[in-house]
């Protein structure tokens, strides 16, 4: 088993007893309490929920490059987990724009279900990128299953009085450090392949964004934290829009 494989697969199992082993841990009802409730235009919450059409934007933008007939892919079966990419993404802009109409569990897995879905097939786009076609292509159903998995599990805790969101935060935390991982361990055999690391960069920053919501929104009260995560998360989307239209196939 060559080096890199060893690290990945070896990161995948830890990564799966964390999700296993580690005490459970309900969702905090704190979760919900956003910093901006501003009205407008009769929506509450108004701009946590309309900074979700970015991700609607990037998504549609992401599909048209990914389906267009100029758009560099050795063959066309690999077109399909970054067209699954871009359509979590639009996903994930209308299920987060539902959640935070009215935010509780119940509307919370609408909008962790279509990141799965992101996750799972930008992981599997890699691995086809990376190192080798038919894997990539053969772990697209299986990730995204397991990507559904952890947040049917999770809702389903909750819904039973024992909450644990463990596994879901396990694979969010996996699904960054995986995409990490083979970009460091094995080259693209696209160009702009490096353009994966602005994507983990935003991830980062969007989850920075999140965590001072309250702070952000403090300076002035023009936009939270959170708002303005939904905005760095679709760039990061961008980003793979971007990559897809300028790359080409390496001799």
């Amino acid at each position: 088993m060559a080096t890199r494989t060893r690290y990945i697969v070896g990161f995948t199992v830890l990564s799966v007893l964390a999700a296993f082993l580690l005490p459970a841990m309900p969702q905090p009802a704190a979760y919900h309490d956003f910093a901006d409730h501003r009205e407008l235009l009769g929506v509450a919450n108004f701009f946590d929920v309309a900074s979700n059409a970015a991700f609607v934007l990037a998504g549609l933008a992401g599909l048209a490059v990914t389906l267009r007939p100029g758009t560099e892919f050795a063959s066309d079966s690999e077109r399909w987990p970054y067209a699954v990419f871009f359509v979590g993404m639009v996903l994930t802009g209308l299920g987060s724009a539902y959640y935070h109409l009215v935010p509780d569990n119940e509307r919370l897995f609408w909008d962790r279900l279509p990141m799965t879905i992101a996750f799972m097939s930008l992981i599997a786009a890699q691995v086809v990128d990376r190192i080798d076609t038919r894997t990539g292509l053969v772990l697209l159903v299986p990730m995204l299953l397991v990507g559904a998995a952890s947040v049917l599990y999770w809702l389903s805790t909750e819904r039973a009085g024992a909450g644990n969101v463990m596994p879901y935060a396990v694979l969010q935390g996996y699904s960054v450090v995986i995409l990490f991982l083979l970009a460091r361990l094995q080259p693209s055999r696209y160009t702009r392949g490096n353009d994966i690391y602005w994507v983990f960069a935003g991830y980062v920053l969007a989850k920075l964004l999140e965590t001072f919501d309250r702070q952000l929104f403090g300076l002035g009260h023009v936009a939270s934290g959170h708002s303005l995560k939904h905005l760095a998360a679709a760039i990061a989307g961008l980003v793979v829009c971007r990559m897809l239209y300028l790359r080409t196939l390496r001799p």
